[in-house]
């Protein structure tokens, strides 16, 4: 089981942004009692469930750095200690961090922790652009850089395509100024928004933000980035470890208000899904007063992780939906062993259209790069088949 944990605090809130976090400014007591509470939901997780190896950790948010050095080292130490119990140290550990709170030493920290993996969420440099969204700081390049010195090798940086002000020309000088910090992964993420949410300028057309986006791609490819997933890139052997395992619905537990873990019996081909509710500050307050399957919420205070059972029917909607995200297509060999059937029994006039097409490889059981731009209508027709068929 892979591990995610989710720090649900930023410097600020982005207009575009829908991931659970809480703004905090300065010192702020929660983080030090949110990694206490923390690790000791962790003891009480890994006691419950009893991984017998951890391949990958993942530190995301909200804005993990603005934990500080400090944190992030008590973080990971605490993490190690509570993996070393149950399995041997992950072969990837990512931590995520924005440039306005990655300093020179939370970075030292996150390496001498054992970091293997930073994910820095640039957007874009671009400040008429940066300031339409509300996105804060405006010393990405000078972070970058040290970001680069600190995980040479082990660097990813996160982009936004769509957004206002932002054209051709801003998008290529945006790309051109990460890959000048040789980061080996890059996200591009088209810009999507809330219904409610009400921005201080426009936005591209749907065409136009499309174009952008394929514009961006271009640019990457030309750079030596493979597109190893619907919106990642990455040279060759530098794929984000620990996505591939979402996308291709290998089991994960999670820690930190809103994060959640998917655990899948292989033998049934089903299984559960538990969320942890997103507010951090009733989380603090009932940490460590007791159990509630292993996420440790207390009992009288009525606040508990939401638990889903996860049935067949389900789990093959989610694998199919999660899987043609990757460019290589779902895990072909665990979906038979879960389900007793291949993909392609359970939807066979799909991918014979879309195989008619051009748009679906002929060596697996996955989308070409033309047919991967066009998912959503596979995925429709997938269900729609699935739907007449289960």
């Amino acid at each position: 089981m892979s591990l995610y944990v989710h720090v649900p605090f930023c410097a600020g809130a982005c207009d575009y942004c829908d991931f659970y976090s809480v703004a905090v400014k300065g010192e702020d007591s929660r983080l030090d009692r949110f990694v206490d509470v923390l690790l000791a939901e962790g003891e009480r997780l890994f006691k419950t469930y009893k991984p017998e190896s951890i391949p990958t950790l993942y530190i995301g948010g909200g804005t993990p750095s603005v934990l500080g050095a400090a944190g992030i080292g008590r973080l990971l130490a605490g993490l190690s200690g509570l993996i070393a119990a149950f399995a041997p140290p992950p072969q990837e550990i990512t931590v995520e961090a924005n440039p306005e709170s990655c300093d020179e030493a939370f970075l030292a920290a996150a390496r001498s922790g054992g970091v293997t993996r930073l994910s820095l969420g640039v957007q874009t440099f671009h400040e008429p652009s940066r300031r339409a969204v509300r996105r804060i700081g405006g010393a990405a390049a000078g972070r970058l850089a040290l970001a680069a010195e600190y995980f040479p090798g082990a660097l990813s940086v996160d982009l936004i395509s769509g957004l206002p002000f932002q054209d051709e020309k801003v998008l290529l000088e945006d790309i051109a100024a990460v890959l000048s910090f040789a980061p080996v992964h890059v996200s591009l993420y088209a810009l999507t928004l809330d219904a409610e949410t009400t921005l201080a300028a426009p936005l591209p057309s749907g065409d136009e933000a499309d174009s952008l986006w394929l514009y961006g791609r271009d640019a990457l490819e030309k750079a030596g980035y493979g597109q190893y997933e619907v919106s990642n890139f990455s040279l060759d052997g530098k794929e984000s470890r620990h996505n591939i395992r979402y996308w291709r619905m290998r089991n994960w537990l999670a820690l930190g208000p809103a994060a959640s873990a998917t655990i899948i019996n292989d033998e049934t081909g089903n299984g559960l899904r538990y969320t942890i509710p997103p507010d951090v500050d009733r989380w603090l307050a009932a940490g460590g007063s007791g159990g509630c399957g292993g996420c440790g919420f207390s009992e009288d205070g009525g606040y508990r992780p939401l638990i889903e059972e996860l049935d067949k029917v389900s789990l093959i909607k989610e694998t199919i939906l999660m899987g043609f995200r990757y460019i290589e297509g779902p895990d072909e060999s665990l979906f038979f062993h879960r389900f007793g059937r291949s993909i392609e029994d359970f939807i066979p006039k799909t991918i014979a259209a879309w195989r008619s097409r051009g748009l679906f490889r002929k060596d697996r059981c996955a989308l070409t790069k033309a047919g991967i731009l066009l998912l959503n209508p596979f995925l429709v027709g997938a269900f729609d088949e699935l739907d007449a068929s289960l």
